[in-house]
């Protein structure tokens, strides 16, 4: 869905007090905000995205690689272009419970990600990080997940702060096309 940005203050008529704001409509975040796909339970058979999007095309997926243990896929909610997330094909809630194999290769594919990110988008820091368990953040905590967000000098402005919104400027799967191009062998 396209978002739509006005130069003029839309009439809000019955709605509340007119205001000077534009609006910047994403109703394709309602998805998330409504749980649309979460798991339904803790098992890998109770609708967990992360187990089912392994099943799937890389360009439908949103994949950027996989590994023999982990895969790297888009964030479909991301906090800035080329939000990613290292994943590992097992499905396993917690950190503690990856074996060394697992470990040694989520770790290696968050230096394959930095490295891609870096190399298409020129990104200048990230933030690295998992949220284990509901109460810490985690969307989908029966499936653990690593993101990696890259950040940009200068890229905090006002939307997310004041509009609880992110502007991103490319479609996931050009991003998906962009990092996968650009992923180290």
């Amino acid at each position: 869905m396209l978002a739509r940005m006005t130069s003029e203050p839309e009439q809000q008529i019955g709605v509340g007090t007119q205001d000077a704001f534009q609006r910047l409509w994403t109703p394709h975040r309602m998805a998330y905000i409504q749980g649309e796909n979460k798991p339904t339970g803790p098992g890998a058979g109770d609708g967990c995205p992360f187990c089912t999007i392994p099943e799937k095309s890389d360009e439908d997926g949103l994949v950027i690689a996989r590994g023999e243990h982990v895969y790297a896929v888009l964030n479909l909610y991301p906090y800035n272009g080329g939000h990613l997330m290292i994943v590992p094909f097992r499905h396993v809630a917690d950190y503690p419970d990856l074996d060394g194999p697992e470990t040694a290769e989520l770790a290696e594919f968050t230096k394959r990600a930095m490295t891609a990110l870096r190399t298409a988008s020129g990104a200048h820091g990230f933030n690295i990080g998992m949220n284990q368990g509901t109460v810490a953040g985690a969307g989908i905590a029966a499936h653990l997940h690593q993101h990696v967000v890259p950040r940009w000098g200068g890229d905090t402005n006002f939307m997310p702060v004041v509009g609880h919104t992110k502007v991103l400027p490319q479609l996931l799967a050009d991003t998906r096309e962009m990092l996968a191009a650009a992923w180290p062998a």
